[in-house]
């Protein structure tokens, strides 16, 4: 699975996890791997490629990076948005920050977090103010079922 499939399964899903297990929400990484993954995927056969299709991923402006399935990296595709923030406070509001990825220009790595709702555009607003509780409940359904709230 190359960049561009992992986006459209990102797409197609709705919200993944990135390499964790979840009874309802599907892994990337394990998708990349084409089977489940034992102990961490960094020393998978795939892991390469696994790595190249997460970071892809991390950096698509449609993709949301967050905690939101068990705390764990999630990825919410720009279409699940409106129902995130219309259930807003059903998470941990920590699990709903943006998670960035950033390299400082010694090349350190760094991880920003902009809180929710700092990174919710006036269009993913509005689009939840239209939305109504069992629309986002259905949306959300896979989540609701066996996330934490």
């Amino acid at each position: 699975m190359n960049a561009a499939e992992a986006l459209r399964f990102v797409e197609r899903h709705g919200l993944v996890l990135e390499s964790a297990r979840h009874a309802r929400v599907p892994s990337l990484a394990e998708a990349i791997a084409g089977k489940p993954i034992r102990g961490s995927w960094w020393s998978h056969p795939k892991g390469k490629a696994i790595f190249a299709a997460t970071r892809a991923v991390r950096e698509a402006p449609d993709v949301l990076v967050c905690r939101v399935v068990d705390g764990k990296i999630s990825f919410a595709h720009e279409r699940m948005w409106p129902a995130l923030v219309k259930l807003a406070a059903e998470f941990p509001p920590k699990d709903l920050a943006r998670i960035r990825e950033t390299h400082t220009e010694s090349g350190a790595h760094r991880v920003e977090n902009v809180a929710f709702p700092n990174w919710v555009s006036a269009k993913t607003s509005a689009d939840a103010e239209r939305m109504s509780d069992a629309d986002a409940r259905a949306t959300l359904a896979p989540l609701l079922r066996g996330a934490r709230v």
